[in-house]
């Protein structure tokens, strides 16, 4: 049986006319009933009474009628759960993010804004350090994340390039500096660096030593730490100093100073990564807003 033919049943059977019926469904009318005796021929019975004043359903037509309803229903929902899969207005988006990059405030306005156009989309959120984020993309775990780039290139995986942040230096509050400023980050090459390992968090870690590298020195490292937040504690405990991204100044730990750089050290990215033949509409919407809030931001 044709779907075509249960959905000009149902427009005669509402119209209870072979010409209104014929016109709703922008056909001629010979057409619409050869269709309706084909059904009829093919069911074994006949569903309308035929007068000349139009047409009613026979018993066994109610009965039919009654069953075929909810199936054109179901088509509908169908269509209507297709395209707002197609448009990214429901279904799923798998976020990732580093525990940097969720500081910058771009980034939980985009998450905000997402909820507000999309409320029927299940958001999933995954913290986790960069290298680890760009893994479970490729393993098809998430479907985008936002990441502080490394130089290491990932066959399959792009980055768009959002925006640069400026990098300051953290010290221990007691740090002792000329008129309460670090004039230059060379005053540091004698300490000892507190930073995440590169397989934990590659972007910070090469932005570290670039800057280092950029002021005339390889850094000294101390002892590593696995979040932004046990970096801050250890040099609150007079550990050693870090570079961080200028966002992480919001953290207010006790025992820390932020000390600005000067605007030439190299600066830390903030990228948006995801598979390459991964098709997300959801992950494309998430996307479309974080750019259209950088556009608002540097119009």
């Amino acid at each position: 049986m044709d779907l075509r033919h249960i959905k000009y049943f149902i427009a005669v059977a509402e119209e209870q006319s072979f010409s209104k019926a014929a016109q709703r469904l922008h056909m001629s009318q010979p057409p619409l009933s050869m269709q309706i005796k084909q059904l009829e021929e093919e069911i074994g019975t006949e569903l309308f009474y035929r007068t000349s004043q139009g047409v009613s359903l026979t018993p066994s037509g109610k009965v039919f009628l009654k069953s075929v309803l909810p199936i054109q229903n179901q088509i509908h929902h169908a269509i209507r759960q297709t395209q707002s899969t197609a448009n990214g207005d429901i279904g799923e988006l798998r976020l990732g993010f580093t525990g940097t990059a969720i500081l910058n405030p771009l980034i939980p306005k985009a998450i905000k804004a997402f909820q507000k156009e999309y409320p029927a989309v299940n958001l999933i959120l995954t913290e986790a350090n960069s290298l680890l984020l760009i893994e479970a993309i490729l393993h098809n775990e998430l479907d985008i994340a936002v990441i502080r780039p490394p130089k290491t290139h990932f066959n399959g995986i792009s980055i768009q390039h959002l925006i640069e942040e400026r990098l300051v230096a953290v010290l221990p509050q007691n740090y002792l500096l000329s008129d309460g400023k670090l004039n230059s980050l060379e005053a540091l090459k004698n300490e000892r660096f507190i930073v995440s390992p590169y397989e934990v968090s590659a972007g910070l870690f090469e932005a570290t030593v670039h800057a280092c590298q950029q002021s005339g020195f390889e850094p000294k490292f101390g002892p590593s730490a696995p979040q932004i937040v046990s970096i801050l504690s250890l040099v609150a405990a007079n550990i050693g100093v870090s570079l961080v991204p200028e966002s992480t100044q919001q953290l207010n730990i006790k025992g820390i100073q932020y000390q600005t750089l000067d605007p030439k050290i190299s600066k830390i990215g903030l990228g948006l990564a995801y598979k390459e033949d991964h098709h997300s509409q959801p992950a494309i919407n998430f996307s479309s807003i974080l750019h259209s809030l950088l556009h608002r931001i540097y119009e």
